[in-house]
């Protein structure tokens, strides 16, 4: 059992991982397991002025607008981090990045346009996978902030 499978286990949330190829991308894993690529979502890892870290959950589809980001939690700036440093952060490699779980505590910022979905899915903690989760449980996992964070 991976960490990730039992850190969704001891929460008891309701969890299904999908064998895919290895993608990084969202558009690449919507491709090859035809889930539509709105709900598919990306988890960037970024970083406030003061070091913090921040990850940010939005759909495949849209693109994040950092100054709308950074304004919800009062900040004048917001950067991603790069792909390297990514995973040392979270724990998972780019591409296999879930939207719970990680091995640093960061903030969470998730764009409030997922919340008509019922399940979301994510990096399944490899990029040969995807997990899929109610949309409620992430945000419950991780206190998560909901905003407007998309262009």
């Amino acid at each position: 059992m991976t960490e990730l499978e039992a850190f969704l286990k001891y929460h008891k949330v309701r969890f299904q991982f999908i064998d895919k190829p290895q993608t990084i991308h969202t558009e690449d894993a919507s491709r090859v397991t035809g889930i539509p690529l709105h709900k598919i979502t990306k988890n960037i890892i970024c970083q406030t002025p003061k070091r913090e870290y921040v990850l940010i959950i939005l759909p495949g589809d849209r693109r994040i607008n950092l100054l709308k980001t950074a304004a919800v939690i009062g900040v004048r700036k917001i950067v991603p981090v790069p792909f390297e440093q990514a995973e040392a952060i979270s724990g998972y490699p780019p591409g296999g990045t879930p939207s719970v779980g990680h091995k640093t505590k960061m903030k969470v910022i998730f764009d409030q346009s997922l919340l008509s979905e019922e399940t979301i899915f994510c990096g399944g903690g490899a990029r040969n996978k995807l997990l899929e989760l109610r949309t409620q449980d992430v945000i419950t996992l991780n206190s998560a902030i909901i905003a407007d964070i998309c262009e």
